[in-house]
């Protein structure tokens, strides 16, 4: 410890600290001094900033003061101006009402005067209406005297007289309007039939059913017939139809009420005798064929038909019906072909009368589907086509078209009509249907003579190729007889029509 280095190591640094001490103390006075020296200089500027903003703030006092004082001078300038403005304007509207006042008074006073006058002018027409009455009753009283009437007796005869006036004079416009009617109406049915008829044309007569089936060699018939007639029985009992084999060369022919098995028996034997090997067996495969083969035509018939009369909707059933009419005439016309053409001119027909073009086409196409049923079914073609359609669901329009088309009631729809118009245009049109010569001439003479069977008849013709028959007589009601006779005593196609012509025309149908 007695080291004079570290005595004098530590005396340095007691040094040190005692310096540094001092030196702390008095850079702190100097801050100090320092410090108050700033803070009076912010104080003394402080003070000087405060009397500018007192000064300046007294300045827009003043400014402020000056400007509100200006505002509310032209604000209480411009409300007197507008009080001002207003009380003219109401001084200007008090007048218009004084007016206005003094214009109703003035008005009052004169409805006022036109009343007292309208009362004196009513005063005055009651009395001269009960004047007028007056003398009204005293003209009564004399005309009751000259006429020995009553006034309801009077009264009854004139409107007795002015009634038989109307009667006559409606019942002569009633009558020029029905004749004027009438031969509009039939001017625009001609038109009508006559551009269906333009429209649709078909054959002039239709085709047959074939029931002769040609040989190559009268060797063949032998080969038919077979040996002891096994061949010939084969093929009569499997067809159901008779063969007659006689002196005609190269020729067999098919005889039967049913013309499917007739057209089955046809192709059957034009199969087995190109084909060669006749024999039970064969013609048993071979009718069989046949069968299926006339079944699918029958179907594509009937499809056929419906897809170009364009029905559609019909039941499988309806269609095997149609197609099985293919196979089916009367008086030479094929059915099918003919149920076609009507459903054809049905819907051209009710096109132009704005009726149900569809439902006079399905109408048309199903009239004569009674016609494909066989002698099985008992009944006429009209009361079997009703039944058969009713049975797959037809509408009542249909049934009742069928059931109207050859006037076993009364048709009471358009449908029902323009199908009945439809199955006469096409039935009756030239060439649609075969008559021989001696046939057709026979039915001639037979109708003249019918015609002059009756008391009375001077002379009959028939005319219109036998759908005419005219008369020259003076009976009314002989026309309705004639038509009866005919439609007891004959069969014809269609309709034929009855003319008693003398002062007056009579027209009845034999249907």
């Amino acid at each position: 410890m007695d080291d004079p280095k570290v005595i004098a190591l530590v005396v340095g640094l007691a040094a040190a600290v005692i310096f540094f001490i001092i030196g702390c103390f008095i850079g702190y006075i100097a801050r100090k001094r320092s410090a108050e020296k700033a803070i009076g200089s912010a104080e003394a500027e402080a003070g000087r900033l405060l009397e500018e903003g007192k000064k300046e703030a007294e300045a827009a006092k003043k400014e402020i003061l000056v400007e509100a004082k200006d505002e509310a001078i032209r604000i209480r300038n411009e409300a007197e101006r507008e009080a001002k403005d207003r009380r003219v304007e109401v001084q200007r509207q008090e007048h218009r009402v004084s007016q206005k006042e003094e214009n109703l008074d003035r008005k009052l006073e004169n409805l006022e005067r036109k009343e007292e006058q309208l009362n004196r002018k009513m005063k005055d027409v009651e009395a001269e209406r009960e004047e007028v009455a007056k003398c009204l009753g005293e003209q009564n009283e004399m005309l009751q005297k000259v006429a020995q009437m009553t006034m309801e007796e009077a009264r009854d005869v004139l409107m007795e007289r002015v009634e038989t006036d109307a009667r006559h004079d409606m019942a002569m416009r009633l009558s020029a309007l029905e004749q004027e009617y009438k031969d509009s109406a039939e001017e625009k049915a001609k038109n009508i039939i006559a551009l269906a008829v333009q429209r649709y044309a078909a054959d002039s007569v239709s085709e047959q059913t074939v029931s002769v089936v040609d040989l190559p060699n009268d060797e063949m018939k032998g080969r038919i017939i077979g040996r002891e007639g096994r061949n010939i029985r084969a093929i009569e009992t499997l067809t159901g139809v008779d063969l007659i084999i006689d002196d005609t060369p190269e020729a067999i022919a098919i005889s039967t009420f049913d013309p499917v098995r007739r057209e089955v028996a046809r192709l059957a034997l034009e199969k087995l005798v190109s084909d060669g090997r006749i024999h039970p067996s064969r013609v048993e495969d071979i009718v069989e064929k046949c069968r299926k083969e006339v079944d699918l035509a029958i179907r594509k018939a009937g499809e056929q038909a419906t897809f170009e009369t364009g029905v559609h909707g019909l039941h499988p059933e309806l269609i095997k019906l149609l197609g099985r009419m293919k196979y089916r005439t009367s008086y030479g016309q094929n059915v099918l072909r003919h149920s076609i053409e009507v459903s054809l001119i049905s819907g051209m027909i009710a096109s132009e009368l704005g009726v149900d073009v569809a439902m006079a086409k399905r109408a048309g196409l199903l009239h004569d589907i009674g016609k494909s049923m066989t002698h099985e079914v008992d009944g006429s073609h009209v009361q079997i086509g009703v039944d058969v359609a009713r049975k797959y669901k037809e509408s009542k329009e249909v049934l009742h078209a069928i059931e109207a088309h050859h006037g076993d009631v009364e048709p009471h729809t358009y449908i029902a009509m323009i199908v009945q118009a439809a199955d006469a245009i096409s039935a009756a049109r030239p060439g649609a249907r075969r008559e021989n010569l001696e046939n057709y001439i026979k039915r001639l003479q037979k109708l003249e003579e019918i015609a002059n069977s009756f008391k009375g008849i001077e002379k009959a013709f028939a005319i219109q190729a036998g759908r005419e028959i005219r008369i020259m007589d003076d009976m009314i009601f002989l026309a309705r007889d004639i038509a009866r006779k005919v439609e007891s005593e004959l069969e014809y196609p269609g309709q034929i029509k009855i003319n008693v012509v003398r002062e007056t025309r009579q027209s009845e149908y034999a249907k």
